[in-house]
């Protein structure tokens, strides 16, 4: 049966049966044109890969020759040195006779010979290479030349004896198969000469008396060392003659069937009784040299095979190049022809289908090709089993580390009647001992939750400073105030940096000190009056400025004077708009090491900081980041720095951009890093970073109190192949419990399925409990494991019951719920689930001044978002979040802060659109909020994060212990129709969240009645101040067009950029852009600010390249015309 094809006129030669893949080299036949006439030459190397269902065969490398070849070999000297695969020795038609290294051909094809020699005076028809020593090499050309080479010295070979006479063609050598000095040649007159390598000299000749034999091939038996067989090429004597040397007189026995002259032969060194001919006859036959006996014909086409090869390390495959061109492999053990048939009726059909051959954008009909019928012709094998199918033993691995066995029982020296008994052994394999002792031990640490003794115990036992940072980070996430830890571990405490300055301050005082006559007599005399200057001068000018209560004209005197204390302290009085100007302009003229740091400090600018610090100070960067960073921009701030660390690609700035993944708890991040870095392929090495994953995830957990799911396909990969692994030394159960539960990936379910149906009953039980372990609650279930050799463990895992340290008292907000949608805060009551329709938008407002009711940022979602998504965020439509609803009696304690302030100032949300109450009144206009008492600039609370398992979280509000009782104004009046929708049961008063859910039933029940219903006033947000330059300089700019321009169409398009920049600020006051969309419009602005408006439209191209069109398209393109008028009218 064909099994694969190429399109090559060459000769063939397959790889050493110790060789694995199998390969087969091809030479470009000499004497041989193919189709296209082609006169270059080649040799190439294919890979035989039948996990590819398809026939063709792939390159792995080819080498341009300058001659064609007669004979190709392939040698298996000097295999397994250095990675080598042998040397192909190739003979060519000039007599050149080439050793090619084929690794080198495979690889790159430079230097890939490694001997060459052209001792032969004409074509090399013939090589063979010894079967007991590979270093020998025979090779035979004209004028009876036959020389003995020795690959290890090829410079000088040797030849068997003195030339034959009269001198003919050498057409064939081969080498004894159980003698190793015995030699053979042929011609192709049909004589045939044995010689003896230790005589140098022929020991006997064998020719056919009819002189009509031609011989084309020859080849010694297997098994018999003195019988030989003959092909004849003469179509007048089509045969194979065998010929035992005991009995040279005449053939032992001969092949007739072929009805043509024979061309090629080959010998199953797998089975003697396996013998290959092609004739001219179109034919392959199979014989059996014993019988005589023709035990199969391949299909093949109606060409002649002038080679034929069994593959030495499958014996069952054959190879056959024919004068058509093609090189086929084939199958003894016959098979179906019905796919190969069936394959190219489908090639022809799909190459057909929907094709439009004209150009005219009209997709054709599908046609309609006529599929011939599709015989199955099924190719018998062998009339005989051949030798290596009987197996004296045999072995096969299952799943899940079994290894199976059995072996043909030994007969008993007496016959029994009794059939002898068949045994099947199943035997556990392992082989990872170091790798299934820590996977125990990470598991039992996450079945009894004792994550700080894993994590210390790995600290102890960490090989390196870098891997006991690691894991000191891990163990700061479950431990409480892990901010001044994670500090403390970057190198920075406060006590210790109290002690060096109050050591300063102390020194400062030494140094400076009097004696105290000095410092009596030094003491200024008290002075009753004071002169206030109004001179021309700069004190006098400043005297000036702050007599008529011009402040800023005072601070730039200062300013301009170097005064810059008196210029803060005047810029805090004069408002907080100068204050921030003045702070501005002394920030700009500090250029030392420290004033970046407090530009940072007083702006509250990471990101400059993170994206522009030397690496080298990394440490100081994530240290700011852990003390001021905001929680919602904390995790993205670390993943900044963690990125620029990582793109060092240096084993110690990897190790130091996992401590910053870590921080921020991105699991994702720390995969990939951690894997472009370090080997993760290996079992163990795959054991350090699930060990790291598993820590940092259950951290997460702890901190949210919820499971993460894996959604990042690195990691659900990397988990995947650590519960193969497991799975492979039969730990089936504990396989089960690293696989993604929410993945649909082929591999991973595929996985799943094997392992569930490996446990058997043990994995049914195990399918009604909870597979993944919670932290809290659960117990340690047992593994059932086959017994594996006893290492004595450094960590011991705690008890089941163990108590964990307590969790932070700082409240941190967990995700919404799913019932509760997006923009909701976290609540303990949940919303029933409706349809989705659209509604009026509505727009929270602010609290009243000192109202009673308690305040609870809704923090953000953690920043894992790789793991279980983005966090949830307010919706365009309600800008800022809707309130939560109202929650009748006392809130769960857990969620209440431990102080009380009835009356006390409001800290603003986190989120924009004013402070969201944890207990909200009614739907009324309120006041806004007092501005904060404490300072803007303060260093953020410890705790755990929202951010982050490192993040820097907000102090907790105080408000009332208890909640206060609803007010009047907490419910505003219902309408009747509101009413009646209630009182018909769609909804009650307690599921009532909004104003705007009440009108979207309303709508969807009762039209008619809310059309009686006065409009809603919706009051327009403003935007926010740090994106109102944006407004000012874009209005200004059409304005200036609007005066400029002169012609109608470009005042129309003037005109129309007025309502489109609407857009833009409607999504400024919903804040719904990106960041890097925002950063692009600041960019922008600047731009249009300076009338440099060629660097703003590369800028917008940049914005619009690397942003969701759909999200700035309502406004970007009028930007861009807007600009470019003005760079046209120049204004």
């Amino acid at each position: 049966m064909r099994l694969k094809e190429i399109q090559r006129t060459a000769h063939q030669a397959w790889s050493p049966a110790a060789h694995h893949p199998i390969y087969l080299a091809l030479g470009t036949s000499a004497q041989q044109l193919d189709a296209s006439f082609n006169t270059t030459a080649a040799l190439e190397i294919f890979e035989v890969d039948f996990s590819d269902p398809s026939l063709e065969m792939q390159l792995k490398g080819s080498l341009p020759t300058t001659n064609r070849l007669h004979s190709i070999v392939w040698v298996d000297f000097g295999m397994g040195e250095d990675g080598a695969g042998g040397r192909l020795v190739g003979g060519s038609e000039n007599g050149t006779v080439t050793v090619y290294n084929p690794e080198v051909i495979m690889n790159s094809g430079a230097e890939a010979i490694v001997g060459q020699s052209d001792k032969h005076t004409g074509p090399i028809r013939a090589l063979d290479f010894n079967p007991f020593q590979s270093n020998l090499l025979a090779s035979g050309a004209n004028d009876s030349e036959i020389y003995i080479w020795d690959l290890n010295n090829f410079s000088s070979p040797m030849t068997p004896g003195a030339k034959a006479q009269p001198a003919e063609d050498i057409s064939v050598v081969s080498w004894n198969r159980q003698v190793q000095h015995i030699l053979a040649s042929a011609n192709p007159s049909g004589k045939a000469v044995v010689w003896d390598l230790r005589k140098n000299e022929p020991i006997i000749k064998i020719s056919d008396h009819s002189n009509r034999m031609h011989c084309s091939g020859m080849l010694w038996h297997p098994d018999v060392a003195t019988q030989l067989v003959l092909a004849s090429e003469d179509d007048r004597l089509p045969v194979i003659q065998m010929w035992d040397l005991r009995f040279a007189t005449s053939p032992l026995k001969v092949f007739e069937n072929h009805t043509r002259g024979i061309l090629s032969i080959s010998w199953s060194q797998a089975d003697p009784e396996l013998l290959l001919s092609s004739a001219k006859d179109n034919r392959i036959l199979c014989w059996n040299p014993n019988t005589g006996e023709v035990i199969y014909e391949l299909p093949t086409t109606n060409q002649w095979c002038f080679d034929i090869k069994w593959c030495p390390r499958n014996p069952a495959l054959l190879s056959a190049a024919s004068f058509d061109g093609r090189i086929t492999v084939y199958s003894v053990m016959g098979g179906s022809l019905k796919a190969q048939q069936q394959s190219t009726a489908d090639k022809i059909s799909s190459s057909f289908d929907a094709m439009d051959p004209f150009g005219t954008g009209q997709v054709l009909p599908p046609l309609q090709v006529p599929q011939p019928t599709v015989q199955d012709t099924i190719v018998p094998p062998l009339k005989k089993p051949p030798k290596w199918v009987r197996r004296p033993v045999g072995a096969s691995f299952a799943f899940g580390g079994k290894l199976i066995t059995f072996g043909n029982p030994k007969l008993p020296p007496v016959q029994s009647p009794q059939p002898v008994p068949r045994q099947v052994f199943v035997s556990q394999v392992t082989t990872e001992t170091e790798f299934l002792q820590r996977s125990r031990e990470l598991q039992a640490a996450l079945q009894s939750g004792s994550f700080n003794n894993y994590c210390q115990a790995k600290i102890q036992n960490a090989k390196s400073d870098a891997e006991q940072d690691i894991w000191k980070f891990l163990l700061v996430n479950f431990e409480d105030e892990a901010r001044i830890k994670f500090l403390r571990l970057l190198g920075f405490s406060k006590d210790e940096l109290e002690k060096k300055r109050s050591e300063e301050a102390t020194d400062a005082r030494t140094s400076g000190s009097v004696s105290p006559a000095d410092f009596f007599s030094e003491t200024p005399k008290e002075n009753s009056n004071f002169q206030i200057p109004v001179s021309s001068d700069t004190d006098g000018l400043i005297s000036q400025a702050l007599l008529v209560g011009n402040f800023e004209g005072a601070v730039d005197l200062c300013l301009n004077d170097g005064r810059y204390a008196e210029a803060i302290l005047l810029s805090v009085s004069g408002g907080e708009e100068l204050l921030k100007k003045t702070q501005q302009k002394y920030l700009s003229k500090q250029k030392n090491s420290i004033s970046m740091l407090i530009s940072s400090v007083v702006t509250q600018n990471w990101r400059d900081i993170v994206q522009s610090c030397e690496l080298d100070n990394w440490k100081e960067a994530l240290a700011a980041l852990l003390t001021y960073a905001h929680p919602e921009d904390f995790a993205r701030l670390c993943d900044t720095l963690g990125g620029r660390l990582e793109q060092e690609r240096t084993e110690k700035r990897c190790l130091q951009a996992c401590l910053c993944y870590i921080c921020s708890g991105n699991i994702e991040k720390l995969v990939e890093c951690w894997a472009s870095h370090r080997d993760s392929s290996s079992p163990l090495g795959l054991e350090d970073l699930v060990e790291k994953v598993m820590m940092l995830r259950k951290s997460i957990e702890r901190l949210r109190n919820s499971e993460v799911a894996v959604q990042s396909p690195i990691l659900a990969e990397k988990l995947t192949c650590y519960a193969g692994i497991l799975a492979a030394e039969g730990s089936l159960g504990t396989a089960m419990t690293y696989l993604p539960e929410n993945s649909d990936l082929p591999g991973i379910m595929m996985l799943r399925d094997r392992l569930f149906h490996a446990q058997g009953e043990a994995a049914a039980r195990q399918q009604t409990s909870n597979s993944r372990v919670s932290v809290s609650t659960a117990k340690p279930t047992p593994v059932a494991q086959t017994p594996a050799p006893k290492a004595q463990s450094q960590y011991q895992p705690s008890a089941p019951g163990q108590p964990q340290p307590p969790m932070p008292s700082v409240f941190t907000p967990s995700a919404a719920p799913i019932n509760t949608g997006p923009g909701l805060p976290p609540s303990s009551h949940v919303l029933p689930s409706y349809p989705q329709h659209p509604a009026p938008p509505f727009q929270p407002q602010p609290m009243p001044i000192g109202g009673p009711s308690a305040f609870s940022p809704p923090g953000p979602s953690m920043p894992a978002a790789n793991l279980s998504g983005p966090p949830l965020q307010p919706s365009s439509s309600t800008p800022g979040g809707l309130p939560p609803m109202p929650s009748p009696g006392v809130p769960p304690t857990s969620f209440m802060p431990s102080t009380s302030s009835a009356s006390g100032p409001m800290p603003p949300s986190p989120h924009t659109g004013g402070p969201v109450p944890m207990y909200p009144g009614g739907l009324h206009n309120q006041g806004p909020a007092p501005p904060m008492a404490s300072s803007p600039f303060a260093p953020i609370g410890s705790g755990y994060p929202q951010g982050g398992p490192g993040a820097p979280a907000v102090k907790p509000f105080t408000a009332p212990a208890v909640a206060p009782p609803p007010t009047g104004r907490s419910h505003p009046p219902r309408s009747p129709a509101c009413r009646l929708v209630c009182d018909k049961g769609l909804l009650c008063e307690s599921s009532i969240a909004t104003l705007q859910t009440c009108q979207h039933l309303l709508y969807l029940c009762f039209p008619q009645l809310l059309q009686q219903l006065p409009a809603e006033r919706v009051e327009q947000k403003e935007i926010p101040a740090e994106h109102m330059v944006l407004k000012s300089t874009f209005d200004s700019l059409v304005q200036r067009c609007q005066l400029a321009a002169r012609d109608p169409q470009t005042k129309r398009k003037l005109d129309d950029s007025a309502k489109r920049l609407g857009y833009l600020y409607d999504k400024l006051r919903e804040q719904s852009l990106s960041h890097n969309i925002l950063n692009g419009l600041h960019e922008i602005s600047r731009c249009v600010a300076s009338q440099n408006y060629q660097r703003g439209l590369e800028v917008h191209t940049q914005v619009v390249s690397s942003s969701n069109f759909s999200e700035i398209s309502a406004f970007m393109p009028i930007l861009k015309v807007v600009m470019t008028i003005a760079n046209k009218l120049g204004v």
